[in-house]
């Protein structure tokens, strides 16, 4: 699996409750784009309209030396799952306050261009400073630790 692209804002503003691995409809020279690893998730997110699931904000750049037939970077792409998959998130979606985040963009061992999309709740401020804490909390246990091994 490599990895190409990956949402790091997405853990900081979101407490990750599933992640699911779904395919991408991608046209043209896209692909080439993604291989050159040319794709922002920051602002993305993903919906259920009818029996489908669309990505939507994920800039993937133009190929530079792709020809006139280029497709928008920023267009709502079609994102493949079983139908059972889009029945249950869609039941899960009309919660209040549940959203799809895609949090990385990879390709499979095939060749294949897929990305994890993660069902999230947002944090709140107390939230994020709750956890920035932890941290830093951690990180003194750490060096305390590794000075009374010296």
């Amino acid at each position: 699996m490599k990895v190409i692209a990956t949402n790091r804002k997405a853990y900081r503003d979101y407490v990750v409750i599933e992640s699911f691995e779904a395919g991408i409809e991608l046209k043209g020279s896209e692909v080439k784009s993604l291989r050159d690893g040319k794709v922002n998730l920051e602002d993305g997110f993903a919906r259920v309209d009818g029996n489908e699931i669309f990505l939507f904000n994920v800039h993937i750049s133009p190929y530079a030396f792709s020809s006139y037939l280029n497709v928008e970077s920023a267009r709502q792409r079609k994102l493949l799952l079983h139908r059972a998959q889009i029945d249950r998130l869609a039941v899960q979606l009309a919660q209040k306050g549940l959203t799809l985040v895609p949090l990385k963009v990879y390709f499979t061992e095939k060749g294949i261009a897929k990305i994890e999309l993660a069902l999230c709740k947002g944090k709140k401020l107390y939230d994020k400073r709750h956890d920035i804490k932890k941290r830093e909390i951690d990180m003194k246990l750490r060096k305390e630790m590794n000075n009374r091994r010296k």
